[in-house]
């Protein structure tokens, strides 16, 4: 495979392999070769005794290292992925595999590295002492299904976490069942700090050094230097972030994915590959578990049980009551302010009843800042830059309105409309919040945590922690009341996913509350006939999924249908429409503008069967625009995160 982004080249290409090279060259390796008059690195997948070209072939230039580092299981999986979701072999390779970083392989003996591997995985620990988790046992069907996990079994599950679970430690339970029989497993988190939890929790499960957890931040030595200890089979359990999916795990026997509802999960560069997919594209590929796990569950997770792929693993009516909190509505107590007040009286009672019991309290703001958005304090008018049209926000009590866009300051701002230069607060951000709040409840400290600074975890005692979502620190023992403030932001967003994040948000937050009978608190500044609110109240993620599924199934949205988003140049756009052999019942919906000068989106559906026909189609299309180098670069996303 050679490392060409071009998509017409998208194939493998033979070489001839000279005799020097003949015990280095070794599928999996990497390798220099000329290709078009230049030296390019690439992959060698496949070692044969004659090739199927007519014609003269190159011999390869050299083995860059001896390190096998692209398994024939991971080169089929990334081959699945590419053509999945319309992209490159080579592009996904480049999400699959590390750079090379000589500093990790220097003195490592790659001889001893080969006969560990030949020789089998290193010993497993006692089965017995991880068949049984108390943790698990609170669902109807945990116990059952860790013990199918520890019988060499390949149980699918998705999971929804009670609230307060240690997820960390029922993932760390599966993983060591699963390690106990001699295979591996793989746990993708979204994020550093989930990862630090679940890094933690398998260290208490397996011990030290029986497992590796990889992110981007580690550096690019350490990074690679744990990619090789699971490449060479010296661990065979890996916990990562997004990247970890096509972690190269031997025997592979468990994939875990933990709130695949996050967006941190869709990798951002071509082809755009989402780690869920990913994870269980490798589960199906290789025969394996899988476990779909979340306080929350989405769309794609509710269809994997509808389908009957894998079946549900939640707790009774009665468990799930003993562990959840007491969730209430803004305008269930008949207060006049709870409208319009930014800290209503039903809030500032569950807020002040927590402090005086010697809890901390959680207060969620969707929106970051101070101020980030003003308007005309007369007519109501959003403030807008006068050089760029971009919105007006203040970054602190003294200081002047600023454009969010250029960074100019507009001291001597005047409204448009009707010439007024008062202000006020359209929406109010994390900082104004805690502001507020250290006035409110004077005497508590006030924190917050957000993507200046996110705090991991909060004593028990009595304080306030503002935060924006995604950023809430784990509190010892709880929270004795959790805040949910402005959710119209949340819930007026103008996408495909509006519903399903809102209740994402707000479970990760309540979650974190003490039960009930603990005194846990959750208040919700929202009206109780919404679904949503509902879902929160009777703390049932699976109900509102079953009807966010069934909405998008009548609608024509993925997950019951595939689509396709092609952005780009008007031209580019229709040229590769025009080239595309589409199936016959894709619809086209658009084109679109999408806001960027120049730019228009056409989505294209089909269903679910024509999945893969319609991904082929682009991909063919993209190839003849890029061999015969037509003008104007066309981006085309698979099932997109966002269709707006």
């Amino acid at each position: 495979m050679v490392e060409v982004g071009l998509p017409h080249l998208d194939r493998p290409f033979d070489y001839l392999v000279a005799a020097a090279d003949d015990a280095a060259a070794r599928p999996g390796v990497r390798v220099r070769v000329r290709f078009g008059g230049q030296l390019v690195g690439g992959f060698l997948l496949e070692r044969v005794d004659r090739s199927e070209h007519d014609g003269r072939l190159a011999f390869l230039d050299r083995v860059v290292s001896p390190e096998r580092v692209l398994t024939a299981e991971v080169a089929a999986l990334a081959r699945a992925v590419a053509d999945r979701y319309a992209g490159t072999l080579a592009d996904v390779l480049r999400l699959a595999v590390p750079p090379r970083h000589a500093r990790a392989e220097a003195g490592l003996d790659i001889n001893d590295a080969r006969s560990s591997v030949e020789s089998g995985p290193e010993s497993a620990p006692d089965r017995a002492s991880f068949v049984e988790d108390p943790g698990w046992e609170r669902y109807r069907t945990g116990a059952a299904y860790l013990r199918a996990l520890a019988d060499g079994k390949a149980p699918r599950a998705v999971w929804g976490a009670l609230p307060g679970e240690d997820w960390p430690a029922r993932v760390a339970a599966a993983v060591a069942a699963v390690h106990a029989t001699g295979r591996g497993a793989l746990a993708v988190v979204a994020d550093a700090r989930d990862l630090d939890r679940l890094d933690a929790a398998l260290t208490a499960h397996l011990g030290s050094d029986r497992h590796v957890a990889i992110n981007a931040a580690l550096g690019p030595a350490e990074r690679y230097r744990r990619f090789l200890a699971a490449a060479r089979g010296s661990v065979r359990v890996v916990a990562g972030t997004r990247a970890a999916a096509f972690a190269p795990v031997e025997n592979l026997g468990l994939v875990v994915i933990w709130d695949d509802g996050d967006d941190l999960h869709a990798e951002p560069r071509a082809p755009y590959p989402h780690a869920r997919q990913v994870l269980l594209t490798r589960a199906e590929r290789a025969g394996c578990a899988a476990l779909v796990g979340g306080f929350t569950r989405t769309a794609e997770a509710q269809q994997l049980v509808e389908a009957g792929w894998a079946h549900e693993l939640v707790a009774d009516r009665a468990a799930t009551r003993a562990h959840a909190p007491r969730v209430v509505a803004s305008g269930e107590d008949n207060d006049p302010a709870a409208g319009s007040a930014r800290l209503p009286t039903l809030a500032w009672k569950a807020a002040r009843t927590a402090l005086a019991a010697g809890a901390p309290v959680l207060v969620q703001v969707p929106r970051r800042g101070y101020v980030p958005s003003v308007s005309c304090a007369r007519c109501g008018t959003p403030a807008r830059c006068k050089h760029c049209s971009g919105p007006l926000a203040l970054a602190s009590a003294s200081g002047v309105p600023g454009c969010r866009w250029c960074g100019r300051a507009a001291a001597d701002h005047a409204c448009v409309t009707c010439g007024d230069r008062r202000m006020r607060a359209s929406v109010i951000g994390a900082r104004r919040t805690a502001e507020e709040l250290g006035r409110a409840f004077a005497g508590a400290p006030v924190r917050t945590s957000g993507r200046d600074a996110v705090l991991a975890t909060v004593p028990a005692e009595p304080a306030v922690v503002v935060c924006t979502p995604g950023a809430e620190p784990v509190a010892e023992g709880g929270y004795g009341a959790v805040l949910l403030l402005d959710t119209w932001a949340l819930l007026t967003r103008a996408d495909l996913r509006a519903t399903e994040e809102t209740v994402r948000r707000w479970f990760a937050a309540a979650a974190l509350a003490r039960p009930a009978a603990d005194g846990g608190q959750v208040v919700v500044m929202a009206e109780g006939g919404l679904a949503t609110v509902q879902a929160l109240v009777r703390w049932d993620a699976a109900w509102l999924a079953a009807r966010e599924l069934a909405e998008r199934r009548e609608l024509g949205f993925p997950p019951t249908a595939r689509i396709a988003s092609v952005t780009g140049a008007a031209d580019a756009v229709a040229d590769l429409l025009a080239a595309a052999d589409l199936p016959a019942e894709a619809d086209l919906l658009g084109p679109v503008d999408t806001g960027e000068e120049g730019q228009e989106r056409t989505l294209v559906r089909t269903s679910r069967g024509d999945g893969l026909a319609l991904a082929a189609a682009l991909k063919v299309a993209i190839a003849v625009r890029s061999a015969r180098k037509a003008p104007g670069t066309v981006r085309v996303q698979i099932d997109p995160l966002e269709l707006l």
